[in-house]
């Protein structure tokens, strides 16, 4: 599996009109579902009056996990063009939400899904789009008289230090790049062959 994935670091909005119907849309950084939801209910209280709240989202970095919803628009004409969009820039973490206020002309099917899709589109090109990487936790105790053993290995692997506590007894935890986790892990081993006491590693 990769270890880099695509998303977007801020909010970002488009519009697009259509046979007099306007399409606001928003395109939001997220993590969970239960947070994706909260930006949706966000924007249908904002918009109480519009006459359709669609929206689709992507999470995690395999992109496996995703939903979209027509919300009374004809199946598959609106959530999915979204989710479409989102797929077409290889994105994830994230969620569009388009807000359509009904012009008074009915647009058809293929009308739909075009209006859908270019307000998607509007709110990606305004948005930035970031890399980030799929990080693994390594954490270590060791005895203090191994500290620096294990600082060298640190220093030259340059891991994000989570948390470390320097006692008698030492621990940290260490988060890096899951492509570089393996040869970190293996570094601290040759300190555990050394006799280091106490030493445990976990990864997630």
């Amino acid at each position: 599996m990769p270890d880099v994935y695509k998303t977007i670091s801020a909010i970002s909005e488009g519009y697009v009109t259509e046979q007099r119907s306007k399409f606001l849309s928003f395109a939001l950084p997220v993590r969970t579902p239960e947070e994706a939801k909260e930006k949706i209910d966000t924007f249908r209280k904002q918009h109480y009056s519009a006459r359709h709240v669609c929206w689709a989202y992507m999470l995690g970095a395999e992109r496996m996990q995703f939903r979209a919803n027509d919300d009374g628009e004809p199946s598959s004409t609106a959530g999915k063009p979204l989710l479409g969009v989102i797929n077409s820039n290889e994105l994830t973490d994230i969620v569009i939400v388009v807000v359509r206020y009904f012009g008074g002309v009915k647009l058809g099917t293929s009308g739909l899904i075009a209006a859908y899709r270019a307000a998607a589109q509007d709110a990606v090109a305004h948005a930035e789009i970031i890399e980030k990487t799929v990080d693994e936790e390594i954490s270590v105790t060791f005895a203090y008289p191994f500290l620096n053993d294990v600082m060298k290995i640190v220093k030259d692997a340059n891991p994000q230090i989570v948390s470390q506590k320097f006692d008698m007894d030492c621990a940290m935890t260490l988060r890096i790049r899951k492509s570089e986790a393996g040869k970190l892990r293996d570094k601290l081993l040759k300190v555990k062959s050394l006799k280091m006491n106490d030493c445990g590693l976990s990864g997630k």
